[in-house]
């Protein structure tokens, strides 16, 4: 047994040398036609090098040419022009050796007076004797030293260097990243950037239990916004890598940016079983919750909330306690997820074809016979598209009616330290109501629905819009109305 073991290992170790071998002989084909490649694209880069050098030789010889055409043409016309001057000089000498001879004074004295006038007006007096243009053609001398020592530098692509991912211009808003980074060094051979980032809820990177990272490819500047994020963890770490014609350089420092939302989903264990839930997603079933009856197994098949010790129990269940099911007609779902402090935000769509629904926060002893808004216990607002359309505010069984326009998401803004809840229109981010009052006990969402389905989106960040509405005291005092509870 012991010989058939060292057989069997040495045979492995036979067959491992064979597949080795095989490796090899491929990669040296591999290198072989890559280097083939490689000389092919080299062939390339100088013949096209060649094309623009004796493209550019043709155009400036051409350059030249004309110049000389140009040139000759100014002094063959100069030419011309003294030739003209010259016989008509001879001319007029000739004229004048005659008029010598004339022995008439009065001939003699109208001759010279002829004479006078045509040497007053002849060219030869109004010419130049000098050259319109010079024989020089030093203007078209050209020097390549500094091409030709940039030619001599011509190598292979350089690796590019890591980038340096500017910390300080990094913005993290209105659930978009924006990362900036700059280069150690001038590298105009950068053809473009490679970001990559993950999620994570540690505040350092970590090499085990991390997520995989994302890529986004072909970055042409150095910056560049992730938008449309969901924040369900409180970090995420990005890197940068710069890439040229050829390779990519190593990657940059990973930095960690702060990414904390408010994240929950919606809790199918208590909600009215004439709700259908599914994470963030409840609709109106009017079969009565069969469907989920089905799906959880074994609950009280007589219609009534399932008893505690027979509902499926999971951490976070434990962390918020259990609570029987909403019955009778609050068709009420809450969220598995209590705010305790802090700021958050979350929105709400709805179907257009929603009959009823309301969205607002309450405590947790919520009755589960109660809807929300009707006790003290819990803040709405509320949407009625039942024959017409109303949008109210309700609190402790009080309702106050807006004069607004009902908008198709919905913004609830808690701030649970400052005593603010504030609802908004999550498109225009116009304000449609707010309460303020002390929260006493921790909050959770809560949501109403009748004929229709509701989507709930976590994950947000605070929008910048609504800090900025946070700080105008005027829009607040005006809102808040009747129904604030200063309890």
């Amino acid at each position: 047994e012991a010989l058939q073991r060292i057989v069997s290992n040495l045979a492995n170790k036979n067959g491992e040398i064979h597949n080795f071998i095989d490796m090899l002989n491929h990669t040296i084909k591999n290198v072989q036609v890559n280097s083939s490649n490689a000389i092919s694209e080299l062939d390339e880069e100088f013949d096209g090098l060649y094309s623009i050098l004796d493209e550019m030789k043709g155009s400036m010889a051409s350059t030249i040419q004309q110049e000389e055409a140009r040139k000759i043409q100014a002094l063959q016309d100069q030419l011309s022009q003294c030739s003209n001057a010259l016989e008509s000089s001879e001319e007029l000498l000739e004229l004048a050796a005659q008029s010598l001879d004339v022995k008439d004074p009065v001939e003699f004295l109208k001759a010279a007076r002829q004479i006078k006038e045509r040497v007053t007006m002849a060219s030869a007096f109004r010419i130049s004797l000098k050259p319109t243009v010079s024989d020089s053609m030093t203007h078209l001398t050209v020097d390549f030293a500094l091409e030709r020592r940039i030619l001599q530098a011509v190598n292979f692509l350089p690796v590019p260097k890591a980038p340096e991912i500017d910390l300080a211009a990094c913005l993290v808003a209105d659930n978009c990243i924006t990362v900036s980074w700059r280069m150690p060094e001038d590298d105009g051979r950068i053809d473009h950037f490679v970001l990559e980032y993950r999620k994570t809820n540690f505040g350092l990177p970590r090499v085990k239990d991390e997520q995989r990272w994302e890529l986004i490819d072909y970055i042409k500047a150095n910056e560049y916004t992730l938008s449309g994020l969901k924040f369900d963890t409180k970090y995420m770490n990005l890197r940068v890598q710069a890439c040229n014609k050829a390779v990519a350089g190593e990657y940059s420092d990973p930095v960690t940016l702060e990414t904390k939302a408010f994240v929950f989903s919606l809790d199918s264990t208590s909600s009215h079983l004439n709700l259908k839930v599914e994470d963030t997603y409840v609709e109106w079933d009017p079969t009565g919750g069969k469907g989920q009856e089905k799906v959880k197994g074994k609950e009280n098949k007589s219609g009534g909330g399932p008893s505690p010790k027979r509902t499926p129990v999971n951490t976070r269940s434990l962390a918020r306690g259990s609570r029987d099911r909403f019955t009778g007609e609050s068709y009420t779902v809450l969220g598995d997820t209590a705010v305790e402090s802090g700021q958050h935000y979350w929105e709400v769509r709805a179907q257009k074809d929603c009959k009823s629904y309301s969205v607002g926060v309450t405590y947790r002893n919520l009755g589960k016979f109660d809807q929300l808004g009707k006790n003290n216990s819990s803040w709405c607002i509320h949407i009625n598209n039942w024959l017409q359309t109303t949008i109210s505010a309700k609190h402790n069984n009080k309702t106050k009616t807006l004069d607004i326009t009902v908008p198709d998401r919905i913004g609830v803004y808690c701030d649970f330290d400052g005593g603010q809840l504030t609802f908004y229109n999550a498109n225009s981010k116009e304000l449609l109501h707010t309460f303020r009052t002390k929260f006493t006990q921790p909050l959770l969402p809560g949501f109403m629905i009748w004929c229709g389905g509701l989507t709930v989106s976590t994950g947000l960040q605070v929008p910048s819009a609504v800090k900025t509405l946070q700080k105008s005291e005027n829009v607040l005092s005006g809102s808040t109305g009747s129904l604030n509870n200063t309890a």
